[in-house]
């Protein structure tokens, strides 16, 4: 981690510990090392750091190309591995960027949801992180963060102090599918991107709460 990032990372850490009083299971089934997506689900602005920063290595993230323009705020998101992308998230530039950052051996989360959810239930999938994974080699990691809405949906002005949990799940493997992608006829590539993304997202509806979990 570079310098920025351990101060982001830590300062991240002691306010979700303190404030959210944070429960992390089952983080050893990252890999420690080499490219990883994290899939999550997305139910608030707190989700991103949240799951960030219960690992112990360097994560990639998702931020609006605008906010870049900011000389200061730029620098902050550079400094913590930020890849900037259009307002919806997707775009020529944002998936090569992403890959970019895969084939360095980074890890990013990803939202297959695609925004926050308004009700606090999961959302569909949509395709995008499909096309992602199959345009990559890197193992899928599903991740489930609860508590967020209610600490901080999209109803809320501020933050309030209810406890926060990360499950990750177990790797997926879509070797499979890539490789047929790699020959398959267009519709079916559309349709194998889709695919992906909906069994990313019946894994992370699979991932409960934990039964010490809650407020």
């Amino acid at each position: 981690m570079g310098a920025s990032y351990f101060i982001g990372w830590s300062l991240f850490r002691a306010m979700y510990w303190l404030y959210f009083r944070r429960r992390i299971f089952n983080a050893e089934r990252v890999p420690r090392e080499g490219p990883v997506i994290l899939a999550s689900n997305h139910a608030s602005f707190l989700d991103p750091p949240l799951v960030g920063s219960s690992l112990p290595r360097p994560i990639n993230y998702l931020a609006r190309e605008t906010l870049f323009r900011f000389p200061v705020v730029g620098w902050i998101l550079r400094s913590w591995n930020s890849v900037p992308v259009d307002r919806d998230g997707g775009g020529a530039a944002g998936l090569r960027a992403i890959l970019d950052r895969l084939l360095a051996g980074g890890g990013i989360i990803l939202f297959p949801e695609g925004t926050r959810t308004r009700d606090g239930k999961l959302q569909p999938a949509r395709s995008g992180i499909g096309l992602t994974v199959i345009k990559s080699t890197a193992p899928v990691v599903p991740v489930r963060v609860f508590g967020t809405f209610e600490a901080y949906g999209r109803h809320m002005k501020f933050p309030c102090p209810r406890r926060v949990v990360v499950k990750f799940g177990q790797p997926m493997d879509f070797a499979t599918l890539r490789t047929e992608a790699k020959t398959c006829a267009k519709p079916r590539l559309k349709h194998i991107y889709q695919q992906v993304a909906d069994e990313i997202m019946a894994e992370i509806a699979k991932l409960e709460p934990h039964e010490d979990s809650g407020s």
